[in-house]
């Protein structure tokens, strides 16, 4: 039986156009699977159903029908504040915190017309790749419940995989967006820093967050990542302030129907962290890279094999800067021991580290940045797998032993903070199914402001797997 969630995005929103649907129609669809699903599921943290079913009704008199996202519901991440709406963070500390001013992020999404449902789930203060915390609990894979659904976006992946929200924005500072997504059988975009105005990371530790789309089909995540563009009063995009990312040339949303082109493409197995840890595939991981490579061989792209040279550097200096930031967080005193103990322990060894290290750390991976974006230059885009290992149980992080489980996520997702670091595209397409049901993705890099390169091999790959017809049992 048909239901609304069953379309995607992209027809939502020109069901709206046509009259076929309301805003209003949507937003009750949603907040009613909401209600039922997601007490299993731990997608949300909070959910605004009078303040969305308001602005559903009120939306046509604030934002043009036009709108990149008008009428489509979505939630926030909770990392994010929205004025009037409780913002935890993730952390015990905040679960009755409510900002009096929305962050930049969010006024963006809401003056391109979406309709937000409430605060989708994240680990204490976004620092780790999985999502489980004191506030609400573990954010689940809707394949498995059994499973984590990855992180630090979590709640929102968990939330589009079981047909909850249409997408959702999610933030990625070492694979946030890109390791959920690719956990719960999802497409997720990292922009290019500075891409997005609002969240270019250019005033965040390294530059490394930024904000960026989880959804079930490449067009839908280029219609939010449209979306997630800053506009002037006459809807134009302002010339980006950094330029790692160039002009945009034209909409995304074009290369992501069109699916158009060949391309070069180098084929990498390497990390940066093998000299470090212990990195292995899983089977499951090699499988949906040799799908990926198979179809992209049989559309016609050029494949190549590619190795990054062996790093000493990248490993320690990645480490000083994740404890570093975690040594800014406003947690003081008494505080700190009420936090999970992987916070405490990343905020005590960020506050006792030598300010000669951290300006070390930041210099080499600078260096790291150059080296890497100048060895990617001949290619249009590098092919990776999205994970190392197959989703996660919940509660297989070592809660008390911050080295150790570190240690655990980088093998499970050493592919990803590499390109939060040198600042490039990337995004992990969910090509593979493992024998068990469980969701496998790859993932593509592209150069500096490449993400219409991306979005049109996304596009050619979906085309020929069909992965917006798999779905979880909650479907």
């Amino acid at each position: 039986m048909f239901e609304l969630h069953h379309l995607t995005a992209l027809e939502q929103w020109d069901w709206i156009r046509r009259g076929d649907v309301t805003a209003a129609e949507l937003v009750d669809h949603y907040l009613a699977r909401i209600e039922r699903l997601d007490p299993g599921l731990g997608a949300f943290v909070t959910v605004t159903a009078d303040a969305a079913r308001h602005r559903a009704r009120t939306l046509a008199a604030q934002v043009r029908t036009s709108a990149p996202l008008f009428g489509l519901a979505l939630g926030d991440k909770d990392l994010e504040r929205r004025a009037g709406v409780r913002t935890t963070f993730g952390s015990r500390l905040f679960q009755d915190f409510v900002p009096d001013v929305s962050d930049e992020v969010v006024a963006v999404r809401d003056a391109a017309g979406a309709i937000s449902l409430g605060k989708t789930n994240t680990p204490e203060f976004g620092m780790p790749a999985y999502t489980e915390n004191r506030v609400a609990g573990p954010a689940r894979n809707p394949y498995d419940t059994t499973l984590g659904a990855g992180g630090s976006s979590g709640g929102a992946a968990t939330a589009v995989a079981a047909g909850l929200l249409p997408f959702a924005p999610g933030s990625d500072g070492g694979g946030s967006v890109r390791i959920p997504a690719a956990a719960t059988g999802l497409v997720g975009l990292k922009p290019s820093r500075g891409t997005l105005a609002a969240g270019s990371a250019i005033d965040k530790l390294a530059g490394l967050p930024v904000p960026g789309p989880l959804a079930r089909t490449v067009s839908d995540a280029a219609l939010l990542l449209e979306g997630m563009l800053q506009r002037d009063a006459h809807g134009r995009v302002p010339r980006p302030f950094t330029l790692r990312a160039p002009d945009l040339e034209e909409s995304l949303l074009g290369p992501a129907v069109r699916g158009e082109g060949r391309f070069s493409i180098a084929v990498m197995t390497t990390s940066p962290w093998d000299n470090a840890y212990e990195i292995t595939l899983d089977p499951e991981a090699s499988a949906a890279l040799e799908v990926a490579i198979a179809e992209l061989t049989a559309v016609g792209h050029g494949l190549e094999e590619f190795a990054l040279p062996e790093q000493d550097v990248y490993a320690p200096a990645f480490r000083t800067i994740w404890q570093a930031g975690a040594s800014a967080l406003p947690v003081e005193g008494d505080d700190v021991d009420r936090l999970e103990p992987l916070t405490a322990w990343l905020v005590r060894r960020g506050r006792e580290l030598p300010v000669r290290q951290l300006v070390e750390a930041l210099a080499q991976l600078a260096a790291f940045e150059r080296d890497i974006v100048a060895r990617f230059a001949p290619f249009d885009a590098v092919l990776t797998p999205a994970l190392a290992l197959t989703p996660r149980p919940v509660g297989w992080y070592d809660a008390e032993d911050g080295e150790r489980n570190f240690a655990q996520q980088v093998q499970y997702t050493p592919y990803t903070s590499f390109v939060n670091v040198t600042g490039l595209p990337a995004i992990s397409l969910p090509v593979h199914v493992t024998p068990e049901g469980l969701p496998m993705g790859v993932q593509l890099v592209g150069r500096p402001g490449g993400e219409a390169t991306l979005l049109a091999i996304g596009a050619q790959l979906e085309r020929r797997l069909q992965w917006h017809r798999r779905h979880p049992p909650q479907w």
